[in-house]
């Protein structure tokens, strides 16, 4: 039992050092990035690397409304001078195109809404320069009920499909 109990310790010491920096704190994990205001929980905000210069980007996360009312993302800002535009991507004629939600995106009482390529998303447009991977951008969400979140779109490379990990995407200012 004393071997047991010692070994279980051992494990959690060499966790929490395989996890400790070099100054002795705890080092950025792997957890995605989450944001509150009122009963909205934003998680995992990410964006792609945007090709040729271009001073646009999607934005991608998961949207949790643990109230007991809908609420709506109504619109939002983007790195300064940019704006943010709610999307679906809609397909009409075989054709895939992506179109502006001008009453913004709903999320009701209790669900989670998914923020992701071939769906419901963000165009974050006007932005002073194209993102690169590994870089940050901030912007504020804006819900009709909830109000503003202040928020940091981790950007990964052009081809992915999923959130980059917060190791390979997070930088301290």
């Amino acid at each position: 039992m004393k071997t047991v109990c010692c070994a279980g310790i051992a494990a959690v010491l060499l966790t929490i050092v395989a996890l400790t920096d070099a100054r002795g704190t705890l080092a950025q994990t792997a957890a995605p990035a989450s944001y509150r205001v009122g009963p909205i929980l934003v998680e995992a905000p990410w964006s792609r690397e945007a090709p040729g210069g271009v001073r646009r980007a999607v934005g991608y996360m998961r949207i949790t409304n643990t109230g007991q009312q809908a609420d709506r993302l109504v619109g939002g800002t983007a790195a300064g001078p940019g704006r943010l535009e709610v999307h679906q991507s809609v397909t009409a004629d075989g054709f895939a195109r992506m179109q502006a939600v001008a009453e913004g995106l709903v999320i009701g009482p209790g669900e989670t809404v998914e923020l992701k390529p071939g769906g419901p998303h963000v165009m974050l447009v006007d932005l002073r320069q194209g993102p690169k991977a590994g870089e940050i951008i901030k912007g504020t969400l804006v819900f009709e009920k909830a109000g503003m979140v202040d928020i940091e779109y981790q950007v990964g490379g052009v081809g992915i499909r999923s959130a980059p990990t917060a190791a390979a995407g997070h930088h301290h200012h």
